[in-house]
């Protein structure tokens, strides 16, 4: 098994005001040849966006992107004909493909919203661009994995054209989640939302990350009651 470890201090910061982002790979204003990608995992934003504010109409082509807000909710709309409200506790999937439009607003005006913006290559280029979203609100259960994102196109999934899978859970503290990657070749990025818990001798606390590759399995151990989204992804 091999491990790298992404401390949260070492992320990418960048502070417009109304935009307080964390970059944990090389991102618009901020570039580190050491942090391109984990896999087909190109990129991990946590952003903090003020009440009222957001992202105005721009483009995207030949991406899979994930957005999990975490506190509040994000108005969208695309050339699609997409348009509401994603909200904590939904998942948010978007096939750029061949290319869309799209804009993004926190959707209150008087909080502050808190969202992951994810990306990752796609296993197709040019696909037919795609929405999808769901809520998870009711499916979460204390001390287990919910799958959020899988590439099983059954009814009722979210699903991505990439080989990855995305999870996330709430595990008390002193419990041990043994995590089997999916497929050969594919490693897991976890990323710990809140706590603290440790991989393979490593203690991780809020907004530290972990990459595990070459491994068919791995336990975290949770030290304190600690969230995690666990991103599995092709490794090549």
């Amino acid at each position: 098994m091999k491990t790298i470890f992404y401390p949260e201090n070492e992320r990418g910061k960048n502070d417009i005001g109304w935009l307080k982002a964390n970059f944990s790979f090389s991102f618009g204003p901020y570039y580190n040849p050491e942090l391109m990608s984990f896999g087909t995992l190109r990129v991990l934003n946590d952003d903090i966006i003020a009440a009222g504010k957001g992202f105005g109409l721009h483009p995207h082509d030949n991406m899979e992107i994930v957005t999990i807000p975490l506190e509040g909710g994000l108005e969208h709309q695309d050339n699609m004909g997409n348009k509401g409200v994603i909200n904590a506790g939904d998942v948010q999937v978007m096939s750029a493909g061949t290319g869309v439009y799209h804009s993004e607003y926190n959707a209150s005006k008087t909080a502050i919203a808190k969202t992951l913006q994810i990306w990752l290559f796609p296993k197709d280029r040019n696909v037919t661009p795609r929405y999808d979203q769901k809520s998870f609100t009711d499916q979460f259960k204390l001390n287990e994995l919910t799958v959020l994102v899988s590439p099983d196109r059954s009814e009722g999934n979210l699903w991505l054209h990439q080989d990855a899978t995305f999870s996330m859970g709430t595990f008390e503290a002193g419990k041990a989640l043994n995590y089997a990657i999916e497929k050969p070749g594919n490693g897991a990025y976890v990323f710990l939302l809140d706590g603290r818990a440790k991989i393979n001798g490593t203690l991780l606390n809020k907004r530290d990350a972990m990459g595990v590759y070459e491994s068919s399995s791995f336990t975290i151990e949770a030290e304190e009651e600690s969230r995690y989204l666990i991103i599995d992804v092709p490794m090549s």
